[in-house]
């Protein structure tokens, strides 16, 4: 699992430049003026071989009991009750604030693993403007310049120390032990719960629950036809005698962490309710973790003609990236359309886990180059010598040449569609890495 860092701090005090160092983006909006972020943001990092997820949040105000500070308040409370580490910014130059100790006391109170961050502290010595914020009884301070980029490889260090994380290079590569990890993924409402009960209360095959730490998400362990699931899910199971009731309160991290854990992710969709932002950042997620997906649009029985060629529609245009996904519409309640999604989830897990021969790859490759050779670059035209299975979960092809820099998006997706066809790849991403061999002659004179 990724360990989870939250930035925390009273209004314009830098969270959102850090954020956006932090993960390397621009999706925090930045402006100079305080209460500009109001809702958490979430984004992923990696320092190292660690990869982490960060959320920004707006202007901290523990004491707030009314209007927009009392609601931004209520955000960053979720934001530290999902976080591993908690990144306490405060304003170098500006110095102590009363909201600084108001937000040290909270944080206190709570002892989760806290880093002191003193922002916009470029060209300023530790020792003599930054001591007074020892006062907010936090422990060392550690300054930093989210803007120019100072500091910010020793606050991760700091914030990561305390969690003794593993080295993602001893936990080898991902192994098919023939258990497929299945994520339920999906907004609030949309009946994750009513499908997981529907599940489990017709197989009647769940053997216990597994409650992990405050990181995990929980597992069920249960079987249909032969093959053994294990159900990562994102709603928070809690179990009643026999029967399992998920509990609908929506958690970013957990969904995000649950779709990292899992093999497959089944991506519900509400066919009343088309697809929304919160959907299509869902899915935006599963494709950059390289997860397979099955789409599973619920309630079919409730909408009309009109809201079903609508939510055709949103998800060929809104959706279009996860057109390798297969696609199905169901009725949770009413068990209606449930078989055919085994399928598909049992064939991404395969299309997941393929294994494809060198021989057949390169053949593969020098075929789609004589039926159609990449586009010229100038004095070059890429060659595309052979090609090997790099990665399984998702699948990934590396194609070794010349020139290979010059290689197209357009191409790239053509071949693609090559291996995807010969290998019968649905429901998967495919990652196509191109390696350019170096020119033995280029260190010589």
């Amino acid at each position: 699992m990724k360990p989870v860092l939250a930035l925390v701090g009273r209004p314009n005090v830098g969270k959102s430049t850090l954020f956006n160092r932090l993960t390397k983006s621009r999706d925090a909006i930045v402006a100079d003026f305080a209460g500009l972020t109001r809702d958490r943001h979430y984004g992923t990092g990696k320092q190292g071989k660690h990869e982490y997820i960060v959320i920004d949040t707006g202007g901290f105000e523990p004491t707030a009991e009314s209007g927009i500070y009392m609601e931004m308040a209520k955000q960053t409370r979720q934001a530290v009750a999902e976080a591993d580490v908690v990144v306490f910014v405060v304003d170098g130059r500006a110095g102590v604030s009363a909201q600084d100790h108001d937000i040290a006391n909270y944080l206190r109170k709570l002892g989760k693993p806290t880093v002191l961050a003193a922002n916009k502290a470029e060209g300023m010595t530790d020792g003599v403007k930054l001591s007074e914020f020892y006062e907010l009884g936090l422990g060392d301070v550690h300054g930093m310049s989210a803007a120019h980029g100072q500091g910010i490889r020793d606050l991760i260090d700091l914030a990561l120390a305390p969690l003794n994380l593993p080295d993602p290079d001893e936990e080898g590569q991902e192994q098919d032990t023939g258990v497929i990890k299945l994520a339920v993924a999906g907004r609030p409402n949309v009946g994750k719960s009513t499908l997981i009960n529907t599940w489990l209360g017709e197989e009647r095959l769940v053997a216990f629950d597994m409650p992990g730490t405050t990181r995990d998400a929980i597992s069920v362990p249960f079987e249909r036809g032969g093959q053994k699931f294990e159900l990562i899910d994102t709603a928070g199971l809690r179990r009643k005698g026999k029967v399992f009731e998920a509990i609908e309160k929506f958690s970013v991290v957990k969904t995000l962490q649950a779709i990292e854990s899992a093999n497959v992710v089944l991506l519900l969709l509400d066919a009343t309710q088309g697809v929304t932002d919160q959907d299509a950042h869902i899915a935006g997620f599963i494709l950059e973790s390289g997860r397979a997906v099955v789409l599973a649009i619920n309630k079919w029985d409730l909408a009309d003609d009109y809201q079903r060629e609508l939510v055709q529609r949103s998800i060929e245009t809104r959706l279009a990236f996860l057109k390798f996904a297969d696609m199905h519409f169901i009725s949770a309640i009413k068990r209606q359309g449930l078989g055919p999604v085994w399928g598909a989830i049992a064939n991404a897990h395969r299309s997941a886990m393929v294994k494809m021969s060198t021989p057949v790859l390169t053949r593969l490759l020098l075929e789609a180059v004589s039926f159609q050779a990449p586009q010229r670059a100038g004095m070059f035209r890429p060659k595309l010598r052979y090609a090997h299975q790099g990665g399984m979960n998702p699948p990934v092809i590396v194609v070794h040449g010349n020139s290979l820099e010059h290689v197209t998006a357009a191409y790239k997706r053509f071949l693609e569609a090559r291996f995807r066809k010969e290998f019968k790849l649905v429901g998967t991403p495919l990652r196509i890495e191109m390696k350019t061999s170096k020119n033995p002659y280029s260190d010589k004179e």
